[in-house]
């Protein structure tokens, strides 16, 4: 069978299609990539006559998706594909089968569901009862289950790179490239899907990890054919189990050498220190770690994160000690949060020394507990469906005070800088003050690109680049959305 895969844009490797990808030629079918930002994914769809075509899609994105899914099926409606849908929304938003001109949505991993479909259609005709699949069969929906998820990650195949570098130049150039080595989380923060996947996935291991040699393996595979100076690790459980942290610290330097970034929790950082000192031994360059909320009651009693503040600054300071640099993510305009909470947010993130202080503006999500409480307290205005792609362009909750609300959307814009300059409050007081008017948004954005910018290549991937290369990075990063 002929797959063609539908992306957006590309901002680094989308981990779950090259999966899907390696998958599907591992099983003898071909496969092809649209990206939209840098050419017509209908005419791509035209020469190349898929049998299947399939979009990842978050919530914010699907209609996007779906529309450009209808122009599709509307161009090769002499041999219209069959239309599948996976990633976050689907899977927690079920009822977007309904949607005219979905054919199959996938429920969680989707390794061997697309396999299984592939196949099907491939041997004569869709069977319906594939677990993972909700199908719209002649208007019927049929609903199946899902199978058990993956927990043996090494028996999968290496991901299907070629497919995004050979089409996406930037990625493929770029010496900063991203890899996952586990797949889960144990936590339940109420803004994050965890929690939901594994209602799906009941009585399931909360967290699935591959092998340090198949980690290592495929870094040495892609550095031996693709410029690669420094690896982010997207993993959420990177340090979670001491052994396998100490295994890596033991090879990683001697096999690959090469400096990382990877995600950490802070209070498993202050309870177990020597976490620390394994990724400093490893070569870990940078990491990232969850402030969210400065406020003890919206941490954690509405996000669910149980530790401190006292941790926090702790955890930042202990990196900043080691020589290792450390970003922080941030969600501002929370419920039931004012805008005096997310300047003591900005304030907390100075005092953990953070290298570079990512906020983002709080989105409601379907799925999560914190989206369906905005909603079950109509904190939201309009519904799921005017959640935006990008979580730092307006906020879409109900506010008490409209100027505050507009206060809040653009302390989301300043507030790295006051992170990086505290002496600059009273100032970004002022600033938020004006008025949401195109001179002021752009101007705005401006300070928030430059100095993102500015963090990103000097701490956290610091990496040499020749003018030209540099350039052409600047230029792509500018016209990212996200």
């Amino acid at each position: 069978m002929r797959v063609l895969f539908v992306e957006k844009q590309i901002d680094y490797e989308p981990q779950g299609i090259m999966s899907l990808s390696a998958c599907l030629k591992e099983a003898g079918h071909e496969v092809a990539l649209a990206i939209a930002a840098q050419e017509d994914p209908i005419q791509v769809a035209r020469e190349f006559e898929p049998d299947i075509v399939g979009y990842s899609v978050m919530t914010g994105s699907q209609r996007w998706y779906q529309e450009l899914n209808l122009r599709i099926k509307a161009a090769l409606k002499d041999k219209a594909p069959f239309a599948i849908f996976g990633g976050p929304h689907p899977t927690f938003f079920p009822e977007f089968i309904e949607e005219p001109g979905v054919d199959g949505i996938c429920i969680g991993e989707g390794e061997g569901p697309i396999v299984d479909l592939a196949n099907a259609l491939g041997n004569g005709g869709l069977k319906p009862d594939i677990p993972n699949w909700w199908f719209k069969i002649e208007d019927e929906i049929v609903r199946n289950p899902v199978r058990p998820l993956i927990r043996d990650l090494d028996s999968l195949p290496m991901p299907d790179r070629e497919l995004i570098y050979r089409k996406h130049a930037p990625t493929r150039q770029s010496p900063i490239k991203h890899f996952m080595g586990s797949r889960g989380c144990p936590y339940n923060c109420t803004y994050c899907f965890n929690h939901a996947y594994y209602q799906i996935y009941k009585r399931e291991k909360r967290g699935n990890q591959r092998s340090v040699d198949h980690v290592i393996q495929e870094v040495k595979w892609v550095r031996e054919r693709y410029p690669l100076e420094q690896v982010v690790f997207l993993d959420d459980l990177f340090i979670i189990y001491d052994d396998w942290l100490e295994e890596f610290a033991e090879k990683w330097p001697k096999e690959v050498g090469l400096p990382f970034f990877c995600n950490v929790r802070a209070n498993l950082i202050v309870k177990g220190p020597h976490k620390v000192e394994l990724l400093r031994k490893a070569g870990c360059h940078c990491v990232s770690m969850g402030i969210e909320a400065a406020n003890d009651r919206i941490r954690t009693e509405l996000l669910k994160r149980r530790m401190t503040k006292e941790e926090m600054i702790q955890a930042g300071r202990m990196f900043r000690d080691a020589g290792i640099h450390i970003t922080a993510t941030n969600i501002l305009g929370l419920p039931t949060s004012t805008l005096e909470d997310d300047i003591e947010t900005m304030r907390l993130n100075a005092a953990a020394r953070i290298s570079y202080a990512h906020a983002f503006l709080f989105q409601p999500y379907p799925g999560t507990e914190l989206g369906q409480f905005t909603q079950d307290h109509g904190l939201m205005e309009g519904t799921f469906d005017d959640i935006s792609s990008i979580a730092w362009e307006r906020s879409i909750l109900i506010f008490e005070n409209e100027a505050e609300k507009h206060q809040v959307e653009h302390l989301q814009r300043l507030f790295a800088i006051g992170v990086e300059f505290p002496w600059l409050e009273p100032v970004i007081r002022l600033l938020i003050k004006l008025p949401h008017n195109r001179v002021v948004d752009t101007f705005f954005w401006w300070l928030h690109k430059l100095f993102k910018g500015y963090a990103i290549y000097r701490r956290v991937h610091p990496i040499k680049m020749n003018p030209l290369s540099l350039l052409k990075t600047a230029i792509h990063y500018m016209r990212m959305e996200a």
